[in-house]
């Protein structure tokens, strides 16, 4: 029996619609070569190899996303920041994400990361680190001009839940929207503790205690005294940007920090020309994406 030629076009339509619909909720990922390892240390290609070997496109970087990253496992990971360079020291609020590699479920709990900090361990028992990263990664505030870097907060419950909180810490205005800024941290260009074959913007809480607005509780939690929290970054694109976070120097997790006003302003232009404004040393290595647009002009 033939279905009416009407029926058929509809059901083709409706077919291709949901196609359609399908490869948009999907971008495209992008072309990224890694260098071949296996388990052992010994087998990973240095650094600066990868850079020279597997340069990656503008194009491709473009097209980087937190949800591709998240698909990726450490090493993979380490092999792309490696090929970063630090970019411009942003300004301005960026949203974060907290990014677990494949592999791992994220469920280990803060105090096994932090076992060796007599007391702030025993403060942190019993929060797991997706919790955590919701309270003190769920965005950042960059002070350019300033040098300085502020954590925003919308929820202090978890902390307080915690014994962290003492009394009201005081609001601060942003955009508009009256906010929790907290866990302030110093800006400055340094070696990366990953590959020191170029600078990181560095994001340091050591000292947070200098820093103008401190409030003892729960600021001291990043600071000397605390977790002793340094994170570092590097540009992926303008507007996007690949992070390291370490306690006491020992790496901890990755992150992501992301402005989408400044990637959709900057990105034709990144595309075309591969080029952004370097604040700190990009290394005395060519990065191997240059290769790529010359290749391409």
């Amino acid at each position: 029996m033939r279905l009416p030629q009407t029926l058929v076009t509809r059901t083709l339509a409706i077919a291709l619609l949901a196609l359609a619909l399908v490869s948009c909720s999907k971008p495209e990922p992008p072309n990224i070569s890694f260098a071949p390892y296996a388990k052992g240390y010994q087998t990973r290609m240095a650094l600066a190899q990868v850079d020279y070997k597997y340069p990656i496109a503008p194009a491709e970087l473009a097209k980087i996303t937190p949800d591709y990253l998240a698909t990726l496992d450490e090493e993979q990971i380490e092999q792309i920041y490696a090929r970063l360079t630090a970019g411009p020291i942003p300004d301005g609020a960026f949203e974060g994400r907290i990014l677990l590699p494949r592999g791992s479920s994220g469920k280990f709990r803060l105090s096994e990361l932090v076992g060796g900090f007599a007391g702030t361990a025993l403060h942190l028992k019993g929060l797991v680190i997706e919790e955590v990263g919701e309270v003190l990664w769920r965005g950042k505030v960059f002070f350019r001009d300033e040098r300085v870097l502020r954590n925003r907060i919308e929820d202090l419950s978890l902390l307080k839940k915690a014994g962290l909180v003492d009394g009201e810490p005081k609001k601060m205005s942003y955009g508009g929207k009256e906010t929790w800024l907290l866990f302030p941290a110093k800006l400055y260009c340094g070696q990366s503790l990953l590959d020191s074959r170029r600078e990181s913007i560095i994001i340091d809480y050591l000292f947070t205690d200098e820093i103008a607005g401190y409030q003892e509780n729960p600021d001291y939690l990043a600071g000397r005294r605390g977790l002793k929290v340094r994170d570092e970054i590097r540009m992926i694109r303008p507007g996007f940007y690949l992070g390291r976070a370490y306690l006491d120097r020992g790496f901890a997790l990755n992150f992501t920090l992301y402005d989408k006003a400044t990637d959709e302003r900057a990105r034709d232009n990144f595309v075309a020309t591969g080029q952004v404004q370097e604040d700190c040393w990009p290394g005395t290595q060519k990065r191997g994406v240059a290769a790529v647009v010359a290749a391409k002009s």
